[in-house]
């Protein structure tokens, strides 16, 4: 009777016939899918991110069935397949499949998204205090290079480390980009921790501001010139820049094109271009992101003993990067000599926007005309750049360190 009933409802019975350990974990991430994607629907979390990928995580895990030869998985996505006939087969089965090995071990869901985020980038927003930008964004970028020291001390290949550092730069599809070249054997728990994370800065870098920065620091109101730049000037600089970065960071060309691709576009205000990049490719792209990202996650794959110390790192990295941050943000409060609110310095994790409106949310509720967020979406610019710049500086060296 019971083998019957399994039949019929083989997502129950493949519980009964898998390693306890295993069945056990997909009852989990079962749970812990409906919590990401509800706590998506209440604003907790990033929505856009958490709902799709809450619900694929559910269904990953609950609709695994026995497949030909008795082997037991999905109908969704096999993440491990790379022999070219095996792969050929799969995407004929798996409905994520062609996405997945089409736009995401190619890198190429994160360059779409980085040409979504050009568009919204103004590189005036960088021109209204550029050094005080530049300032925080470097010191942001501190859980990077932290994390690649004690993830190598803690028994990971320098490659592995550098990888995981990527995630103390809070910038998705860097996380993406940089694991696929440093690190593609952990590119799929990197990159499930690192976004889980990244949506958890909207509930944990609020307390970390409130705890380091006085409620009278965080209502500073800031004196500063929003400079009125020609179109001509901001192409000009545009292009320049991105010539000069591939020029100097060949191997992150790619995400560097993306970014000043749609910068450019803005600049040039050609509006097609610019209302497809801002709406379709950018919410496309971040839809079929979230989805995967949460079909990847299969209790066998979140089980690697590895992906422990991921989570470890990965917490590390963020929260040393918002303590870079706002060390940051206090350096140049100081040497303004208090023209400046130190809460922008969290800004400079380059989560583009959220940390931009989380710095604007908590000056606020300090103070109803503190109105930090020009400054805080130049810092926040400034950390697409700098974490661009660390990932490519990455790539080209970390294959030197023995």
């Amino acid at each position: 009777m019971f083998e019957q009933l399994f039949s019929i409802f083989p997502g129950i019975g493949t519980l009964f016939i898998q390693d306890p350990i295993i069945a056990i974990a997909r009852i989990a991430f079962i749970g812990l899918g409906f919590c990401l994607a509800y706590l998506g629907f209440k604003r907790t979390l990033e929505p856009l991110i958490m709902v799709p990928m809450g619900l694929g995580m559910m269904a990953v895990n609950a609709g695994v069935m026995v497949l030909e030869a008795g082997k037991i998985g999905t109908l969704v996505i096999a993440p491990m397949v790379s022999e070219p006939s095996a792969l050929i087969d799969i995407m004929q089965i798996n409905f994520l499949q062609p996405i997945y090995n089409f736009t995401f071990v190619n890198s190429l869901v994160a360059c779409l998204l980085f040409m979504g985020i050009g568009t919204m980038a103004d590189i005036s927003f960088i021109l209204a205090r550029p050094w005080a930008s530049i300032t925080v964004a470097v010191c942001a970028e501190l859980g990077t290079f932290v994390t690649l020291v004690i993830g190598y001390y803690m028994g990971l290949t320098p490659p592995q480390a550098a990888a995981v550092g990527t995630i103390g730069g809070a910038d998705g599809p860097m996380v993406l980009f940089g694991s696929l070249i440093m690190a593609k054997e952990l590119f799929v728990p990197i990159s499930i921790i690192a976004y889980l994370y990244l949506s958890l800065t909207y509930a944990g870098y609020p307390y970390i501001v409130r705890w380091l920065i006085k409620e009278e620091y965080r209502g500073i109101e800031v004196d500063f010139d929003f400079p009125d730049v020609p179109l001509k000037a901001k192409f000009i600089f545009t292009c320049v820049a991105a010539g000069l970065l591939c020029l100097l960071l060949p191997v992150a060309t790619p995400l560097i094109l993306s970014f000043f691709l749609g910068v450019a576009i803005k600049e040039a205000e050609i509006e097609p271009y610019q209302k497809l990049l801002e709406h379709t490719i950018t919410y496309g792209s971040t839809l079929f992101l979230g989805l995967v990202l949460g079909v990847l996650c299969e209790a066998g794959t979140l089980l690697d003993p590895r992906v422990g110390l991921l989570v470890v790192l990965g917490i590390t990295a963020l929260a040393v990067s918002a303590l870079g941050g706002i060390g940051g943000g206090w350096l140049v409060w100081w040497v303004s000599k208090g023209n400046y609110n130190p809460v922008i310095g969290i800004a400079g994790v380059s989560c583009m926007p959220s940390t931009a409106k989380i710095a604007q949310r908590e000056a606020f509720a300090a103070s109803p005309y503190a109105m930090i967020m020009p400054l805080a979406m130049g810092a926040s610019i400034c950390g697409v750049i700098v974490s661009a710049i660390a990932v490519g500086v990455f790539a080209s060296t970390i294959g030197l360190v023995q």
